[in-house]
């Protein structure tokens, strides 16, 4: 009510964004609530004889799931969790399967996004020489997308009959996902100009002739990380150099979150290694599964899976990760 509230916009959007969390959960403690006594009606109900066993467990199996439901979104309490994400994927040895694996793993993403309520964009991608992708850059918009979708990061395996292979032979490929917190005004990262390089060059791909005929992409170098970034979004070279900055203090935050964490994990090694070799995840489609190796999840409907179900494998990672 405050008339002066939208004078500045940032603060004001940062505080609108802490009123949406906390009424979220306002709310799904006043549903839970209400589910429980509506439970308790029954059950008195059901020893009176006017409630049926099948209607009582019905009532009650509907609590039990809101209930595990909040339960693991409660695990969602670190200061990035609630942020927007900026889901990276590399295509690794195996030249032309692993870029159509990243290719596939991306459509998985876009749909998991889509499904849940979450906006897509595409920030930079490389194609492959025959097919696929070698490396795609998504930022995915919306209430809690990094506290998901951090479960994602490492190395994810396929094994299947490769339709590139003319032999018909059995094919494992790997890609690598990484995920970063996009930071925004509440989260503080200073940048050094000076330590920042700047390279433009012609967008390729989709975009009309306009981008494929001006250097409007742009690629940023951070000396002291060595980190890189190359972003195509925008015909504006302007905007996407603004982008390209913001995918540069993603990842440094991420880099902070990782120091942060360093001692959990040398602990838990074992389940969270993310370099190259130790995948997170297998899926096999001639055996029709996918496989979770931190957290021992898995399930036959791989159609699913690559259809964007990933919820399941979400939840089971956040409740073992609550648990360390």
């Amino acid at each position: 009510m405050d008339p002066n509230f939208w004078n500045n916009p940032s603060r004001a959007e940062t505080i609108l964004k802490s009123i949406k969390q906390n009424k979220y959960w306002v709310e799904a403690y006043h549903k839970i609530e209400s589910l429980t006594e509506d439970l308790q009606v029954l059950f008195d109900f059901h020893k009176e004889g006017e409630v049926s066993e099948e209607e009582l467990e019905e009532e009650y199996k509907k609590t039990v799931d809101f209930l595990e439901d909040l339960e693991y979104k409660s695990t969602l309490n670190k200061e990035e969790d609630p942020l927007n994400a900026m889901l990276t994927i590399n295509a690794g040895a195996g030249g032309t399967e692993s870029c159509d694996w990243s290719e596939m793993l991306m459509r998985m993403y876009i749909m998991w996004a889509e499904k849940n309520g979450y906006k897509v964009k595409e920030l930079h991608s490389v194609d492959g020489d025959v097919a696929g992708i070698k490396s795609v850059s998504l930022e995915i918009t919306g209430n809690l997308a990094y506290g998901f979708l951090k479960s994602e990061n490492g190395v994810h395996r396929l094994v299947r009959v490769s339709p590139f292979n003319a032999q018909g032979k059995r094919q494992t490929s790997f890609a690598s996902v990484f995920i970063y917190p996009v930071v925004d005004d509440s989260i503080k990262i200073d940048v050094n100009t000076d330590d920042i390089t700047w390279d433009t060059f012609r967008s390729s791909g989709a975009g009309g002739q306009h981008v494929n005929k001006t250097e409007s992409a742009v690629r940023l170098h951070h000396i002291p990380s060595g980190i890189v970034v190359e972003c195509q979004e925008d015909r504006s070279q302007h905007r996407n150099r603004e982008t390209a900055l913001k995918m540069l203090k993603s990842r440094l935050y991420q880099k902070e979150i990782e120091r942060r964490n360093a001692e959990r994990d040398k602990i838990e090694a074992g389940k969270m290694k993310i370099e190259w070799g130790s995948q997170i995840r297998s899926y096999v489609l001639d055996d029709r599964r996918v496989k979770d190796h931190r957290t021992g999840h898995q399930t036959n409907n791989t159609d699913a899976v690559l259809n964007g179900d990933l919820n399941p494998f979400i939840k089971a990672f956040l409740l073992s990760d609550a648990n360390v």
